[in-house]
């Protein structure tokens, strides 16, 4: 059976088994219906329909029941930008990790200073646990708000970890620095999203707000992650 993603209008909830369903194809009842692994982050046939299923109103909801469910798994979203942000951008940052611990998302960075405290700021205010991949060797060299610091002493080459690392990579203005981590993520086959005043790449898609980057962070999720690799204009496969 060849199944068609189903628009996020036909997405539905169980709040019985806490799970997301959707039809198979493009039906718009649940006669035959799919639920979403929070586990393995991808879509799987459902054995049958569950009768207490309502209406989600988008993807950005349908992300925030998925992983605020105890059982999901938290693969992380990365939030990249220069440690000389300006105010702007230390807004849309914390504005941007607030989001991602509402919606239940675990966030990683590099832990520092700029674009980087001001996403774990806004995701530890709002419960979520910010993971700080640390350039230096001491975990507590990081900013304030970095509840998991990883510290590895390796300097920039951090930044290919946090790339690989990340199912997402949104971008908060930025530098040289930023943009090799854009370039890792494009590399790797990761989604690129840019705030603010982030630099022109191609491949990585321009957001206007960080509500905006949560939405497309819920349709990747949701409706592209499990797709093909994806190949440049030479038909090369992109790394995984």
């Amino acid at each position: 059976m060849t199944v068609v993603d189903a628009p996020s209008s036909l997405l539905a909830w169980s709040g019985g088994l806490g799970r997301l369903f959707r039809p198979v194809g493009y039906a718009s009842d649940f006669d035959i219906c799919e639920q979403f692994d929070p586990w393995l982050l991808q879509w799987r046939l459902a054995k049958t329909c569950p009768a207490d299923l309502a209406a989600v109103s988008g993807l950005s909801e349908a992300l925030r029941l998925v992983f605020t469910t105890v059982h999901a798994r938290r693969a992380p979203v990365g939030v990249i930008g220069p440690r000389d942000a300006t105010d702007d951008e230390y807004g849309m940052a914390e504005s941007l990790g607030r989001l991602l611990a509402v919606h239940g998302l675990q966030m990683i960075c590099g832990g520092m200073g700029g674009v980087m405290e001001a996403a774990c700021k806004g995701h530890l205010q709002a419960g979520g646990a910010p993971v700080g991949l640390l350039p230096q060797d001491e975990w507590n060299s990081g900013n304030p708000y970095v509840a998991i610091p990883i510290a590895t002493g390796i300097g920039a080459a951090r930044n290919a970890i946090i790339a690989r690392a990340s199912i997402v990579l949104v971008a908060v203005g930025g530098g040289y620095g930023t943009l090799t981590e854009m370039a890792y993520g494009l590399h790797f086959n990761r989604l690129v999203l840019g705030l603010g005043k982030t630099p022109f790449v191609a491949g990585a898609v321009p957001c206007a707000s960080p509500a905006e980057a949560i939405s497309r962070v819920a349709g990747h999720v949701l409706e592209r992650m499990n797709d093909p690799p994806a190949t440049d204009q030479t038909g090369i496969t992109k790394d995984r």
